[in-house]
């Protein structure tokens, strides 16, 4: 047994009729018999049997990590929009109900949601998100553990002129790019480990801002960019984001968001929680970050920052 969002990225489920696909698995020689049975992500389908004292506990909320997350995140309408900072990032927006292709080279995937209904989203993955920090932590050894990247970073005012494209492993979304290389320019006799730091921010929340352009080129006006995961704690990231953005970034009290969301829907499923904005109106503790930066220092720096990317684009053809 599987829910509809995990069976969606097998590439063997329809996610139009909401089905396994005869066509695919005919191509790839597949037998329907040895696939799961298909289920809602909020929905009541089975007990836990053991002798650890949670016999008789509903199975009922079952979701992929990220749509457990955009669930979690209470983004369950057309518009809502949430970016996990993992050692990737992936940036998901729900689109409603229609199905819709990308035309920039998103995915379109299934959302979790209570209503038993399929929902869409679209995402943008990016492959080297706090992989940055860890990279200044283990390569050039500027910090002794990721937690200290947010005071090396903010012993400086701002990058000094430098700008980072962490392309270690090529570009994912919307470039897909995988001969991308990784690039660190404009460095001065005059920089410092806390410029490149900066710079390693930086570039984190640049890359979701290119795939947050993508997403609102095909979809409505973002209010407001929810945020979790490990980076999300770090407060000057959070700050970039939302300056580089030029949208309210919100980060949860808990960050957690991928537990919470099949909290979330296992809750609603058993009556736990009689409705979804039962939910919503419980939620306490957002930290709101408002964009500071004006429109055309922004527009500089996101222009700079491109010109960087396409430098790094093809590296290593």
């Amino acid at each position: 047994m599987t829910d509809v969002t995990n069976a969606s990225r097998t590439m063997l489920f329809n996610i139009v009729k909401g089905e396994w696909d005869p066509e695919l698995l005919r191509i790839f020689n597949i037998p329907r018999s040895l696939l799961p049975e298909v289920v809602w992500s909020s929905e009541k389908v089975g007990e836990v049997t053991t002798t650890l004292g949670l016999g008789g506990v509903a199975i009922a909320g079952i979701a992929g990590d990220q749509q457990a997350a955009l669930f979690g995140q209470l983004c369950w309408n057309a518009g809502g929009a949430k970016n996990t900072y993992g050692t990737g990032c992936f940036l998901l927006q729900n689109i409603g109900t229609e199905f819709v292709r990308s035309k920039h080279r998103l995915i379109t995937t299934l959302a979790a949601s209570a209503g038993k209904r399929l929902e869409y989203a679209f995402e943008g993955s990016i492959f080297i998100g706090g992989a940055v920090v860890q990279w200044l932590r283990d390569n050039l050894r500027l910090i002794s553990s990721s937690a200290e990247v947010e005071t090396l970073a903010a012993s400086v005012s701002d990058t000094g002129g430098v700008v980072f494209v962490p392309a270690f492993v090529g570009l994912g979304a919307p470039h897909w790019d995988a001969h991308a290389g990784g690039l660190l320019i404009g460095l001065r006799r005059a920089t410092k480990p806390g410029h490149i730091a900066r710079a390693a921010l930086e570039s984190i929340a640049f890359q979701v801002a290119d795939v947050l352009e993508a997403v609102q080129s095909e979809t409505t006006p973002l209010a407001a960019l929810r945020v979790d995961g490990g980076a999300a704690v770090n407060n000057l990231l959070m700050q970039f984001q939302a300056d580089v953005l030029g949208v309210p970034v919100v980060r949860p009290r808990v960050t957690e968001t991928t537990a919470l969301g099949a909290a979330y829907l296992a809750g609603l499923a058993t009556g736990f929680w009689a409705n979804p904005e039962e939910l919503r109106v419980g939620r306490r503790g957002d930290v709101h970050f408002e964009p500071k930066m004006d429109a055309a220092e922004r527009a500089r720096r996101r222009s700079r920052w491109q010109r960087a990317v396409e430098r790094a684009k093809g590296w290593s053809e």
